[in-house]
């Protein structure tokens, strides 16, 4: 659990997947008791279901270190592959699945899960998707408003980083990462508001309950939020990466640039309504194109590449991230940039499989089985 500490910003990573089929790579639409016994004899309180029973969530222990997070990461992905093996299953790491459709599937059968389908109906139904989460140690409330406002216009970078997404029912979206597109039809998703202290959110999220809108601020789901449960500001942009590395990556780079925000508190400290704009354009643009796109750079007045950006963001956290024992890893993502995204990867495999065959549906069986496999290592 997540305790208070001075300056430790240790971190937690949260990554939900797609339990499939291990021949055919098709969503389960009932998950046997027998498998959830099991994985949670195995891994305790480091696993939990999801709204959808095709879903499996798990969670790492806060860590003081990246490496300790990798090791713990791939350890988890390790038992419950152990385990799907057992049952005939695998599993997918990606923000959707690519031949998955949302009707017909079956939710947890939670009181929590029952009163969300019966508030979104189809909306809920249709939440087939899959994200990580990393969250950051801040102790003090005030402080993560503070860093959740100076952060809006990086949060394209993760998204951007992280796409995984490429293909809804079965078919080509034309964007590197569909999950957000699809997750934002939901209430209270999207960006933050601009809340200037503790106090403002709170009263926000008073009146919501109060007006039984929502049970808690744990029915918040903005790309980036104050956690309900541990003293964490949980960043929730980006899709469920199929690499552990990407992940381990993501989760440094966030880890860095929190530290870098509270130890240069004027870092964004004017940020305005025409920033937190830009910063939706720029949500959009990484969904659309992924590392391959541009954003928009408003004291500039031009684009700037997702690769410049990138680089400009590895030397600006060079400090933090050595002062973490990260850097190792913020070097990964230049290997992200240079070889794509699990997005790209898709992709790549889809058109090689389907013009080898000349048929799509070999194309999509190819990418399934892809994803199964290098989530599994």
């Amino acid at each position: 659990m997540f305790q208070v500490g001075i300056e430790e910003y240790r971190i937690g990573i949260e990554e939900e997947y797609f339990l499939v089929e291990a021949e055919t790579k098709s969503p389960l639409r009932r998950v046997p008791s027998a498998f959830m016994t099991q994985i949670r004899t195995a891994l305790g309180p480091a696993v939990s279901g999801e709204v959808q029973q095709s879903q499996i969530e798990v969670m790492t222990r806060p860590h003081r270190s990246a490496a300790e997070a990798r090791r713990e990461l791939h350890g988890l992905r390790r038992c419950l592959a152990e385990v799907n093996a057992g049952f005939d299953l695998a599993f997918i790491a990606a923000g959707t699945h690519p031949t998955a459709s949302w009707q017909g599937g079956k939710r947890a059968p939670t009181q929590r899960y029952d009163g969300l389908m019966h508030d979104l109906q189809m909306l809920g139904e249709r939440n087939l998707l899959c994200g990580m989460h990393v969250h950051v140690e801040l102790p003090d409330a005030d402080q993560r408003i503070d860093v959740m406002r100076r952060i809006l216009p990086y949060l394209p970078v993760f998204v951007a980083l992280s796409t995984s997404s490429p293909f809804w029912e079965s078919k080509r979206t034309g964007l590197m990462g569909y999950r957000l597109a699809a997750y934002d039809e939901l209430p209270r998703t999207g960006l933050p508001e601009l809340f200037e202290s503790a106090k403002d959110y709170q009263d926000y999220i008073d009146a919501l309950v109060a007006a039984r809108a929502i049970r808690d601020s744990s029915y918040v789901w903005w790309t980036i939020r104050p956690s309900e449960k541990h003293p964490t500001l949980e960043l929730r942009a980006p899709d469920s990466c199929t690499r552990v590395e990407d992940s381990v990556a993501i989760a440094a780079l966030y880890r860095a640039l929190v530290r870098h925000l509270v130890r240069n508190p004027s870092l964004n400290a004017g940020i305005d309504p025409v920033e937190r704009a830009i910063a939706a354009e720029n949500k959009w643009r990484a969904q659309r194109y992924g590392v391959h796109g541009s954003f928009v750079d408003r004291r500039a007045r031009e684009a700037v590449p997702v690769a410049q950006a990138v680089e400009a963001l590895i030397d600006q956290l060079a400090e933090d991230a050595d002062a973490l024992g990260g850097r190792a890893e913020l070097e990964h993502l230049r290997t992200i940039i240079r070889g794509g995204t699990s997005a790209d990867i898709q992709i790549a495999v889809y058109q090689e499989a389907a013009h080898r065959t000349g048929n799509r549906a070999e194309g999509l069986k190819a990418v399934n089985t892809w994803l199964a496999h290098a989530s599994a290592q």
